[in-house]
C-alpha cells in the first residue's frame, strides 16, 4: 500500500515534476513537450487560450491521466508506478463543476473531502477531531456563518469557498485549482481571491495551481506562470518575467497591455 510522503520528503523534493510531456489523442497532439516543476510554497498560475492544453496538464498533475510521452511525479511519485487514485487522495482538487446533487450543509460537503467523495460514505463517521478542523477551514474561508446552509442555497462564490475547504481536509502538500472564478460575479470572484490569500498566508508550505484565461482572475500571492499556446510552453517562471504584455499578446494572439497593482492584474487592449 502507498504511504502519505513525509514532511522531510516533501521539503527536500517538489511538489510536481512534469518532465516533456505530451499528450496524443486521436493522432493529435494535445499537449507537446511541456515540462513544468512546483516546489513548495510556490503558487503557480496555468493561463493560455481555449484549447491550449491546460486542462489536459491540469489532469496530469492531478494524478487523473497519464501522458503518452515524458513522466510527470507528484508528490515524489512517478506516474505509472503508483495506484493513481491513493495518490490522489494526497492532492487537493477544486473543481467549480463540483456534482453534488444533495442538499448537503457546508460542513458535510467539506467532510466529504476526507473521504474524497461527492456523496458522504455509507457508516462513515468523522471524528470530533476532524469535525473541528472543517469547523476551522469553514472559517479560514469565510463561511462560518453559513456552516449549516443547504448546497442549493449558496451562491457560486460561496460554493467555491466551500470546495476549496473541503479539498484541504485532507492536509494536502498541493492544491490544483480548475477555474474557480468560473460564473462569479465581481463581488464573488473578490470574495474568492482574498480567501486564497488567507489560504497562502496560514499554510505557508501549501503550493497550488490554478488553471484560469482571465488574468484579472489572479490571486496577488501568485508567484509564477506557465503561458501555454496550442499545446506547447510559450514561457514560463516567475510572475515577473513570464506575465508581460508582449508574451501575454503572443499567447492569446491579441494585442494586450498589462498592468499590476497591489499584486493584481489588469488587462486592456493594445492600441
Amino acid at each position: 500500500m502507498t504511504t502519505a510522503p513525509t514532511a522531510t520528503a516533501v521539503a527536500a523534493t517538489p511538489v510536481l515534476a512534469a518532465t516533456d510531456v505530451t499528450v496524443v489523442r486521436d493522432g493529435r497532439p494535445i499537449l507537446d513537450d511541456v515540462s513544468l516543476t512546483v516546489r513548495p510554497g510556490e503558487h503557480w498560475a496555468l493561463l493560455g487560450a481555449n484549447g491550449a492544453g491546460k486542462s489536459t496538464l491540469l489532469s496530469l498533475l492531478g494524478a487523473v491521466a497519464h501522458p503518452t510521452h515524458g513522466s510527470v511525479e507528484v508528490l515524489g511519485r512517478r506516474l505509472g508506478s503508483v495506484d493513481l487514485r491513493e495518490l490522489r487522495t494526497y492532492v487537493g482538487h477544486v473543481n467549480p463543476r463540483h456534482p453534488l446533487r444533495s442538499p448537503l450543509s457546508v460542513r458535510h460537503v467539506v467532510l466529504t473531502g476526507l473521504t474524497n467523495s461527492v456523496e458522504p460514505l455509507p457508516r462513515w463517521r468523522p471524528t470530533p477531531e476532524q469535525e473541528r478542523r472543517a469547523d476551522e477551514l469553514i472559517a479560514l474561508l469565510g463561511l462560518a456563518h453559513r456552516s449549516g446552509a443547504r448546497w442549493p442555497t449558496l451562491s457560486q462564490g460561496e460554493r467555491g469557498r466551500a470546495l476549496i475547504a473541503r479539498s484541504l481536509m485532507p492536509q494536502p502538500q498541493l492544491v490544483l485549482l480548475d477555474e474557480p472564478a468560473t460564473g462569479l460575479d465581481l463581488a464573488g470572484r473578490e470574495g474568492l481571491l482574498d480567501s486564497l490569500d488567507a489560504l497562502r498566508k496560514g499554510h505557508p508550505e501549501l503550493a497550488t495551481v490554478l488553471v484560469t484565461h482571465h488574468l484579472e482572475e489572479l490571486p496577488s500571492g501568485t508567484s509564477h506562470a506557465l503561458l501555454l499556446r496550442d499545446g506547447r510552453a510559450l514561457a514560463s517562471g516567475a510572475v515577473g518575467s513570464v506575465l508581460t504584455s508582449d508574451l501575454v499578446t503572443k499567447c492569446f494572439d491579441h494585442p494586450v497591455e498589462l498592468a499590476r497593482t497591489d499584486g493584481r492584474w489588469s488587462v486592456r487592449t493594445r492600441r
